[in-house]
């Protein structure tokens, strides 16, 4: 399946040249419910792992007292199955009851929850990119990247969020496959389980946020006269702010992606340097709450603005992986450009 980025409204290095030496490839996942394989580039599908490779647990600590109900994956599975057949029926018939006997005990009897479990923790598959499919900042010797977390929340410069664990891999090595790898007996939220999604990889161009832009360039992007050129229908709504109209529209893409610039919004710019050898580390991964929304539009691909897919019911109409970091933001993994292999830096950007 094919998928694509709407070209952008306004040609911005057109209007700010200083801009166009610091643009930026990156690669837009954008990830659909499917059923992918572990040959496959996903988000929450299968992987590729070793038979003989011990699967990598998380031992804690995990906070009780931060998720009073809990439940398992095969819970939340359940939940969305009926969720999904719920809304396709809806869809058949708007006059349809939203949700049968049989779906309204069964959400009674799940919200009950499980109970806790005390012990290490199975990480769960985030994400499987092929450098095939995706281009990554990667070790040599690797043709893979395998994302994992903890499906509980770990404190983080002010912030909780799930912490992950990356592997890098060389699938030629790969001979036997762990068919069913443990998964966790309990989930912290259900946002922390990825509907299994397949890939549609796109590259785009970025630039940096407002954040991260020199004080020459920031005046120029506020001097309303450098925007007359511009049609006022494509940015009337920003016609106060047109740092805003940079930063919804033109500047970073939202959603799933690799590379790119940090699309800033909670934390501000902050140094990021590895871990090991204090290089500056850059974007590898943005794990995203959603593909856009209403102050991002115009980043809504082609094909889903001429047939917009059903809303599932109790789902943002853009969160095709059902993941939720932090009440809507995204988590973003940062690689060592002088050596992919060390400790990366994971943050809500």
């Amino acid at each position: 399946m094919s998928i694509t980025t709407p070209p952008r409204p306004v040609d911005v290095t057109a209007l700010f040249p200083r801009l166009a030496p610091l643009a930026r490839t990156a690669t837009r996942l954008h990830p659909r419910p499917g059923s992918p394989t572990m040959h496959d580039s996903s988000v929450g599908g299968p992987l590729l792992w070793p038979a003989d490779e011990p699967w990598p647990y998380c031992e804690g600590p995990h906070d009780e007292g931060a998720a009073p109900v809990v439940h398992s994956p095969d819970d939340i599975r359940l939940l969305r199955r009926d969720r999904a057949e719920a809304t396709e029926r809806l869809r058949r018939d708007p006059q349809a009851p939203e949700w049968t006997p049989e779906e309204l005990e069964t959400e009674r009897r799940i919200s009950a929850g499980r109970p806790w479990f005390d012990g290490p923790v199975p990480l769960l598959p985030v994400a499987q990119l092929y450098t095939r499919d995706v281009p990554l900042l990667c070790p040599p010797d690797a043709d893979i990247l395998q994302v994992l977390w903890c499906p509980f929340d770990h404190p983080a410069e002010g912030t909780t969020h799930p912490r992950t664990a990356l592997f890098w891999r060389c699938s030629a090595t790969v001979t036997e496959i762990l068919r069913t790898p443990p998964e966790p007996p309990i989930i912290q939220f259900g946002g922390y389980l990825p509907q299994p999604c397949l890939l549609s990889p796109e590259q785009v161009t970025e630039f940096p946020n407002p954040t991260e832009l020199d004080e020459e360039l920031s005046e120029q992007l506020e001097d309303m006269s450098r925007w007359e050129t511009v049609d006022p229908a494509l940015y009337s709504s920003y016609a106060d702010d047109p740092e805003e109209l940079y930063l919804n529209n033109l500047c970073h893409a939202p959603g799933w992606k690799a590379g790119g610039w940090t699309p800033w919004v909670v934390a501000g710019p902050v140094d990021r340097p590895c871990p090991e050898c204090g290089t500056e580390q850059v974007p590898l991964l943005t794990i995203a709450s959603w593909e856009w929304d209403s102050g991002s539009v115009t980043w809504t691909p082609e094909e889903e603005q001429r047939h917009p897919a059903p809303r599932r019911l109790g789902a943002h109409s853009s969160d095709f992986t059902l993941i939720d970091i932090a009440g809507g933001n995204n988590l973003q993994l940062h690689a060592c450009p002088a050596d992919p292999s060390h400790p990366h830096i994971e943050f809500i950007p």
